[in-house]
């Protein structure tokens, strides 16, 4: 594929998040549009070709920084979780001022991401983003429109609904749209078809639905992803629910807003389902089945692919990354955040941070660690023998006793940790060096647990007391020179690893 000058809109949002990386690693040029600078992760790197510009969608682009010698552009723009009771007039208006704009540039071509949906049946979210295509394709740009319905991956709104229904709840009377039909496409086939239509001749001026292989209920969605899960649930659907009520259910019972819980609720109820493939052939593609696709969602979580393929082939030809791309998911999960302010230079911290585990040890209460590590061995888990590769660097995708690296960024100061322990869920370990508002700088740690089950909760509530005196102890020793002194070496690595230097290592795998 020939090299071009990309705009991506929505570039903070789930899929321009996931498409970015994958524009950067084929080569193009892409400058993302966001609402607000301090919001979006990834700062501009020239040397990457990533340009970012700060522009607001409801008003006229004319005067902005945003470039007009472009070859195409993707609109993933959309008000799904907005609570504006006329959501579907500023839809419009941003679409409106998007094709404006386009019409002062030299793009041959715009990607829209629309949805599925019969005309005269759609919900008056589809609805909205039906009339977005038509508003769109009135400009002098043509625009290839991609149809989709539920997208599965980690952190997609509607497949994290249920998964919060189906860890939750192990019976559920639920309204009757669960049994509403719906063809789900995993995230990955989403972003190889976004990617494939760019500067495809054949795919100017067309429309095409996206899918996954199977055409399913959401109550079936729910039995598989339960199945695929080890979860037995029941699925009650009863018809007195309206769809109002169904949003406060969702809203009770899940981690989503109102907002977000009614649009999606209107939108489930209605089948959303493709009517032909012809994708298939512009875009060849063996797609993943719905379980697959929930597999690859728990396979850790989304963030990990980025930063063991897309990051690591960004790296090997610029030397740099978008390792800011990995965040923690948000939806579902307890947090314990803690933060301590920093007495000693920021380097000096850092260095102690990136040293934890292996021979150095945990800092602080490495008896409690060595019992944790114990205890994980006994239930076939790794422990704490496999150590680390270095004693003093870290990368992503080292194995750090029974941690995995995600993100190790000296510069940004943020080392992103994941358990691979035995756990009735997943859970994260993140640091990162912070400016205080108050003025200094603090060391913040967030632990986040995402269960499984009923099980996977009385595990969190379990450990939660523990946890101010490991987590504080530990934030305390990296953060104070004396303290993390007095707790490094040989010594320290003996307390917390019963086998001592005799443990045997597994290969960092």
């Amino acid at each position: 594929m020939v090299s071009m000058k990309v705009l991506l809109t929505g570039a903070n949002g789930y899929i321009g998040k996931r498409l970015l990386p994958l524009l950067l690693e084929a080569g193009h040029e892409v400058h993302c549009v966001v609402r607000s600078r301090a919001r979006f992760a990834v700062t501009a790197d020239e040397a990457l070709g990533l340009h970012v510009h700060e522009a607001d969608l409801l008003e006229p682009l004319h005067g902005t920084d945003l470039p007009t010698d472009i070859d195409a552009a993707y609109y993933l723009v959309h008000s799904l979780s907005s609570g504006a009771s006329d959501f579907a007039r500023l839809e419009e208006r941003a679409a409106r001022a998007f094709a404006d704009y386009l019409a002062t540039t030299s793009a041959r071509q715009l990607i829209y991401l629309g949805g599925l949906g019969e005309d005269g049946t759609l919900s008056a979210h589809l609805a909205s983003r039906r009339h977005v295509e038509g508003v769109l394709r009135n400009g002098p740009v043509p625009v290839t429109v991609l149809r989709a319905g539920i997208i599965v991956g980690s952190g997609s709104a509607s497949f994290e609904i249920i998964r919060d229904l189906v860890e939750k709840l192990p019976a559920m009377i639920t309204p009757r749209w669960v049994r509403s039909r719906t063809q789900p496409i995993a995230v990955r086939d989403a972003l190889a078809y976004l990617l494939g239509v760019l500067d495809h001749a054949d795919a100017l001026g067309e429309t095409f639905d996206i899918g996954g292989p199977e055409v399913l209920t959401y109550q079936t969605m729910m039995e598989r992803y339960g199945a695929v899960r080890g979860l037995r649930r029941l699925v009650i659907p009863i018809p007195v629910l309206s769809p109002r009520l169904s949003s406060y259910w969702l809203y009770l019972v899940t981690s989503t807003s109102f907002p977000l819980a009614r649009n999606l609720v209107d939108s489930m109820t209605v089948d959303v389902v493709g009517h032909d493939d012809r994708i298939q052939s512009l875009v060849p593609r063996d797609l993943l089945t719905y379980e697959d696709a929930v597999r690859l969602a728990f396979q850790r979580i989304e963030g990990q692919a980025v930063a063991s393929s897309w990051i690591d082939a960004l790296g090997t030809r610029t030397g740099k990354s978008l390792d800011a791309l990995v965040q923690i998911p948000s939806h579902g999960v307890y947090r314990d955040v803690r933060e301590v302010p920093i007495d000693a230079e920021r380097t000096d911290v850092i260095d102690r941070l990136w040293r934890i585990g292996g021979a150095t040890g945990w800092y602080y209460a490495s008896w409690l660690w060595g019992l944790r590590g114990l205890l994980d061995r006994l239930v076939g888990g790794t422990g704490l023998r496999r150590g680390r590769r270095h004693p003093s660097d870290l990368r992503a995708g080292d194995a750090l006793d029974f941690w995995r690296v995600l993100v190790a960024n000296r510069e940004a100061g943020r080392l992103l940790l994941y358990a691979e322990m035995r756990l009735p869920g997943e859970a994260w370990l993140e640091f990162t060096v912070e400016c205080a508002p108050s003025g200094g700088r603090v060391l913040r740690q967030s632990a986040v647990f995402r269960p499984r089950g009923l099980l996977g909760r009385a595990y969190w509530y379990a450990v939660t007391p523990l946890h101010a005196v490991v987590f504080g102890g530990l934030l305390r020793s990296i953060a104070t020179p004396e303290r993390a002194t007095s707790m490094t070496g040989n010594d320290s690595r003996r307390a917390h690893d019963p086998l001592g230097d005799h443990a045997p290592r597994d290969e960092d795998d």
